[in-house]
């Protein structure tokens, strides 16, 4: 008979964090895998998506998100998961969606991007962006609502109209930084949203605050710094996030 090995326990590395992902979204893991720090444990579920993007689309993952929650593995406490849908956040309720999280994982603290954008505004110590969204007026609006009602205003607003998912992972990086470098120059504006997990923002915060002077935030960069904040850490360096890197 041959003898079991013995089963070494480990400490598990620290700190966890979980991160529900849109069927459709291509950007985001790979922004995350960069954000997060290094000893960081990423778990990723997804979450079924339309292909289009309308607020019915968006408001229909309402009846997902606890399911998509109870994929991550049950064995971890969390301490922060993510949902990556900047204007699904907007449209189903930030509470609603902290609500329907836990209700499938364990975790200390529950963040999307709604939520990230307005927290990452305050520790900026901005009130005034300019906003660039890849989608449809009747998406963005929803989310420049939720926004305004919590004392960020865009007065500066601009959107590629793209009314399919697909099509916003594809968008150049060239043309965001041409299109959100445009919008920032606004006098009126502190500063610049990049909306859209799918959005490959990342890649040109650092180019754009050059140009501007000011700050430029991500949907996945402030998705990932308030994670970051609520477990106790900080993003990785030279992740790219700009002035948010450094609050």
């Amino acid at each position: 008979m041959t003898a079991p090995f013995p089963a070494l326990r480990v400490a598990p590395a620290h700190p966890a964090f979980g991160l529900i992902v849109l069927q459709q979204d291509e950007r985001i893991e790979p922004d995350f895998r960069r954000l997060l720090p290094d000893d960081a444990r990423l778990h990723v579920s997804r979450i079924p998506s339309g292909a289009a993007v309308t607020t019915d689309t968006l408001a229909g993952m309402e009846t997902h998100l606890t399911a998509a929650a109870a994929l991550l593995p049950p064995a971890v406490a969390f301490d922060a998961v993510g949902y990556g849908c900047t204007s699904g956040a907007a449209v189903i309720g930030r509470a609603r969606v902290a609500e329907l999280v836990r209700g499938g994982a364990t975790a200390a603290a529950v963040s999307e991007p709604a939520s990230a954008l307005i927290a990452a505004a305050r520790a900026l110590g901005i009130t005034r962006f300019a906003l660039l969204s890849p989608y449809v007026a009747e998406v963005s609006d929803r989310l420049r609502t939720v926004l305004a009602e919590d004392g960020i205003g865009t007065p500066r607003f601009g959107s590629f109209e793209i009314a399919e998912e697909a099509e916003v992972a594809r968008i150049a990086p060239a043309s965001i930084a041409a299109a959100a470098t445009e919008l920032g120059r606004d006098a009126s504006v502190e500063g610049v949203i990049l909306s859209c997990t799918n959005l490959n923002g990342l890649a040109v915060i650092g180019e754009v605050e050059a140009a501007l002077g000011k700050p430029v935030i991500s949907s996945n960069s402030a998705l990932a710094w308030d994670l970051c904040r609520a477990a106790g850490v900080r993003l990785a360096p030279g992740a790219g996030a700009g002035q948010l890197g450094r609050v």
